[in-house]
């Protein structure tokens, strides 16, 4: 059972119109976004952030890894769940998938990448030395805007994580188990 309950999205009142946009947008409410909805701000602001990275440099496909990559290290089944879900629909197949929700990947590039999302997660970017992780990602062909994309990404995920702990919203996806990733 949720700890916060989800509004209605038919019953929303003001953010029947917000709600109804990511209907359109997804073909469904999902429970997270019904759930965000009891603060319209945090709805809006969830919406404004994720909205403005569309259009950063990252495609959507390694936005999706980086969520996972966070959810797998957050232990978010919810995060997990959803971005697992998006993440193929974008075609990125099951076993990449549940590599990159343990931070892991096929593509070397993306794998340094995870890797570093997991670290900034683990450490909250207090890193011994900043220049050996940039440099890291430099080697592998990040550049600075990507780096400043990839945390911002980092953060946006952090806050559905939380949210989603702490609400125990009810997962609407094919569930995935986040912990099973870091037994594999």
């Amino acid at each position: 059972m949720q700890s916060i309950a989800p509004i209605n999205p038919d019953q929303a009142g003001p953010v029947a119109e917000t709600l109804g946009a990511v209907k359109k947008k997804l073909g469904i409410v999902p429970n997270m976004f019904a759930t965000l909805a009891n603060s319209p701000a945090a709805l809006q602001a969830y919406l404004a952030f994720s909205g403005a990275l569309d259009s950063g440099r990252l495609s959507k496909t390694l936005r999706e890894q980086i969520a996972l990559a966070v959810a797998g290290a957050n232990q978010c089944d919810y995060c997990a769940s959803a971005h697992t879900f998006i993440a193929k629909s974008l075609g990125v197949e099951g076993g990449e998938a549940a590599r990159n929700l343990a931070a892991e990947s096929s593509d070397a590039k993306t794998a340094v990448i995870l890797k570093f999302v997991v670290n900034v997660v683990k450490e909250r970017a207090l890193f011994a030395d900043n220049a050996i992780e940039l440099d890291e990602l430099r080697h592998a062909g990040v550049t600075e805007a990507e780096i400043v994309e990839i945390i911002a990404n980092v953060a946006l995920n952090i806050f559905t994580n939380y949210f989603n702990h702490l609400a125990g919203t009810d997962i609407d996806f094919p569930i995935v188990d986040s912990k099973a990733a870091k037994a594999a």
